[in-house]
């Protein structure tokens, strides 16, 4: 598959390739390009000259854009999910989910496109001040590989609904479908080269797309430490900069939650795309009273867990994105094992057997009586794996919730307001759910702080970070 510069496929000058492989069997499935800097350079010109044209369309008719694209993904969601399913390695049912997901960004962007308005500031004898928002120019986007169709939607709506133009750079684990949505959206009616896709490697394609000049804007979801890498390359420059690097998300269950829900809700945000999701319940915190029924059904609900290939029929999980993921998991695992800093309730190794020997599977598992110095607890553990902790009261809760250095998201599970209220006003996140976990709609916006990040994405918050105001200064 090649690359997207100017509304076209094409290939790298180079002409070499970078092998895109099913987790599940190990298979190449596909290859593309592995861009240079010169690919980036060809793709942020594509992305200038169409700066103009597609700023002068009314915002009203590039939603318009949009909701044909959106239109299109929908007519072509099963294949564009067997094929996420075959690059990323998620069960099929999250597969669509996902694609739909970009779908209804889209068209949650095209709804509001009709909605934007300046503002008139009238300032008695000394004149009047007319404040529009303007598009920032051409943005990068850096995409990651756990859920590269969502959170490509939640870059490409605000930033061509703004106006922008746009270079991104998937993932080289997982560019296939991405390139996909870039060819219906060019179907639906973009400018051509108001939407570029470069693929290759983070350390020449994405350097070389922070460093460029003309590149006014960039959003990457990533780790902490490539982060601040992009942030040191952005500086020279002056640019916006949206950065979501992660989490360690804590899950509070009080004593008067609804057990049965709190469990399905665990189970879902910590096992959802094996783990791999930044806002995933990467720590779970049970008061006493509660906690020894709680573990017992969740343990049984964990060992349910149908694990295998993403396509295959009734699966709940598949298998991590890559081997080097699955490994420092089981190293992880090992370590809290042989240091005994927790009770390995269910898991705790990689899966067996000829289904599985090709892929990078690892079981669902579920540590108890964690030790407060596990990596478990200190580290973003990005794979099927769920420390629990008996606390004894709401304080301890939040003071241990906030023995992290991230502040992505959180969870309480309470029937009790002034529970949910100290929650919201103590834990450090930039989301926090009651009685639920991970569900991130359009309209909500979503971003961290600490270590998690700057910047918001979704809803109206994206649209104004992908656009500046302007002023008119009328003085009588």
């Amino acid at each position: 598959m090649e690359m997207r510069i100017g509304g076209k496929n094409i290939s790298s000058p180079d002409e070499t390739w970078t092998e895109v492989r099913n987790p599940a069997t190990g298979e190449v499935i596909d290859r593309v390009p592995a861009g240079s800097a010169g690919d980036v350079h060809r793709a942020v010109e594509a992305a200038e000259a169409a700066a103009d044209p597609w700023k002068k369309i009314s915002m009203r008719d590039r939603g318009m854009v949009l909701f044909r694209a959106a239109g299109k993904v929908r007519e072509q969601h099963k294949d564009l999910a067997r094929l996420l399913t075959m690059e990323q390695g998620k069960p099929l049912k999250e597969a669509i989910d996902e694609v739909r997901g970009f779908a209804n960004i889209l068209e949650f962007y095209a709804g509001i496109s009709a909605q934007q308005a300046g503002e008139v500031i009238r300032l008695g004898p000394a004149g009047d001040c007319l404040v529009v928002r303007e598009p920032l120019g051409v943005c990068g986007a850096i995409m990651p590989w756990n859920m590269p169709v969502l959170i490509a939607g939640w870059k490409i709506g605000p930033a061509l609904l703004a106006g922008n133009t746009v270079v991104i750079k998937p993932a080289s684990a997982t560019p296939l479908t991405t390139l996909k949505l870039g060819a219906i959206l060019d179907e639906a009616g973009l400018v051509p080269g108001a939407l570029n896709i470069i693929t290759g490697a983070g350390g020449t394609v994405g350097e070389a797309l922070v460093r460029h000049p003309a590149v006014r804007k960039i959003s990457f979801t990533g780790s902490c430490a490539t982060g601040r890498r992009v942030q040191e390359l952005a500086a020279g420059h002056c640019r916006d900069l949206t950065l979501e690097l992660g989490g360690s998300d804590p899950m509070i269950v009080m004593d008067d939650a609804d057990i049965d829900r709190a469990v399905d809700g665990a189970l879902r945000g910590r096992f959802y795309n094996a783990g791999q999701t930044c806002t995933a319940v990467k720590r779970l915190y049970v008061h006493e009273n509660v906690a020894r029924p709680f573990v017992q059904k969740l343990k049984e609900r964990v060992e349910s867990l149908n694990v295998g290939n993403g396509l295959g029929p009734r699966i709940d999980m598949g298998p991590l994105n890559t081997a080097a993921g699955r490994d420092h998991i089981a190293r992880i695992v090992e370590e809290t094992r042989e240091k005994d800093e927790g009770t390995i309730l269910s898991g705790g190794s990689s899966l067996k057997g000829s289904a599985y020997e090709q892929g990078n599977f690892y079981r669902p598992t579920l540590v108890s009586d964690v030790a407060p110095n596990s990596r478990l607890l200190r580290e973003e553990i990005f794979g099927p794996v769920l420390p629990v902790v008996t606390v004894p009261d709401l304080d301890t809760a939040i003071r241990e919730a906030n023995r992290s250095s991230y502040g992505l998201g959180a969870s309480v599970w309470t029937q009790n307001l002034a529970a949910t209220k100290k929650v919201f006003d103590s834990v450090h996140a930039g989301i926090i759910w009651v009685n639920r976990h991970l569900t991130v709609p359009p309209e909500v916006p979503f971003g961290g702080t600490l270590e998690s990040g700057v910047g918001r994405e979704n809803g109206h918050h994206a649209l104004e970070q992908y656009s500046r105001t302007k002023t008119l200064f009328l003085g009588w």
